[in-house]
């Protein structure tokens, strides 16, 4: 299956324009990826894991007989949800570093399944409480403060992120709920930080109907912070592929272009490597791949040791 995957991934045709080398190559700082790992399927047990960027030293850096599910990294710290210590997938905020150390809790609110972002050198983090706890994102402090509610008039709304600037929050959202329905429809969205400005940025072809009621029309979004664009997962013409926009929506293309599924992803913040969950269209087998955006070279860093291998991000090791 490797290989297969592996030679699906050499045939890899990108339709953007590609990255020019701007010199920023963070020579000085070493990254590993985090990712999570379905452990033991029978007991729900989710794992994450970290490894180096040619796919050696894989570690477990979570354990816990529970789900813990990575949603993003900042520095050298990895920021994951758990149900440790709780009821079963009643998710609080937890910190660990690349190795597994120094794990703690973040935030002493129930959080919704999502991705989040920081702003402020990594000192402030928007997050998504649980649809009961709360209608709004949180703009929390490290130390579990919240600092700030911004509430889109939105009836979904998930997976925050900032901008580079922190003026502005990108999320995935939709005007009605999310419900067991053709009709409905995700995209990304953004806000300022005050509340006001809300627009949609992505527009979701609506003659396409390849897409399943819960399918990704519009994914958490994931910023290039070189070309000052966004990146998330569509399920379009019968496939999950990645696509883009720019910051105001005024324009959207197709990422990539391949036989592979692509799912959640990350740039490392000099946007040379891109980290993807690759999958086949029977969803059977899921790996992460690491795309070198200026080379276009992939190299496959997962096998079929575990059958589910998702949502890779980039976290620095000290």
């Amino acid at each position: 299956m490797k290989n297969l995957l592996y030679g699906f991934w050499l045939t890899v045709i990108i339709l953007s324009c590609s990255s020019d080398d701007r010199g920023v190559t963070e020579e000085d700082v070493v990254y590993r990826i985090a990712y999570n790992v379905l452990y033991d399927e029978e007991a729900d047990d989710y794992e994450v894991f970290s490894m180096n960027l040619d796919g050696s030293d894989k570690k477990q850096i979570s354990r816990s007989p529970g789900v813990d599910w990575v949603y993003y990294a900042h520095a050298d710290k990895v920021y994951f949800l758990s149900d440790r210590d709780t009821a079963h997938r009643h998710y609080f905020l937890h910190e660990v570093d690349a190795h597994g150390n120094g794990i703690r809790k973040v935030y002493d609110v129930r959080l919704a399944d999502s991705w989040m972002g920081s702003r402020k050198n990594g000192s402030e983090l928007v997050v998504r409480p649980f649809r009961t706890v709360d209608s709004a994102f949180h703009i929390i402090d490290l130390q579990g403060n919240l600092l700030q509610r911004v509430e889109p008039d939105l009836a979904m709304i998930n997976d925050p992120t900032f901008s580079p600037d922190g003026s502005q929050i990108y999320f995935r959202g939709s005007p009605v709920p999310m419900v067991r329905d053709s009709m409905f429809y995700d995209e990304l969205f953004v806000i300022n930080v005050d509340g006001t400005g809300l627009k949609q940025i992505t527009e979701y072809p609506r003659s396409d109907t390849t897409a399943r009621w819960h399918s990704y029309k519009a994914g958490p979004p994931r910023w290039n912070l070189i070309d000052n664009y966004i990146t998330y997962q569509s399920m379009q013409d019968g496939q999950y592929s990645l696509f883009a926009t720019t910051p105001d929506g005024s324009r959207q293309w197709k990422l990539t272009d391949k036989e592979m599924s692509e799912g959640w992803h990350d740039w490392s913040p000099n946007a040379r490597w891109l980290a993807i969950e690759v999958f086949d269209k029977e969803q059977s087998q899921f790996d992460i791949a690491l795309l070198n955006w200026t080379t276009k070279e992939v190299t496959m860093l997962t096998d079929t040791t575990y059958k589910y291998q998702q949502a890779p991000v980039f976290v620095e090791v000290k």
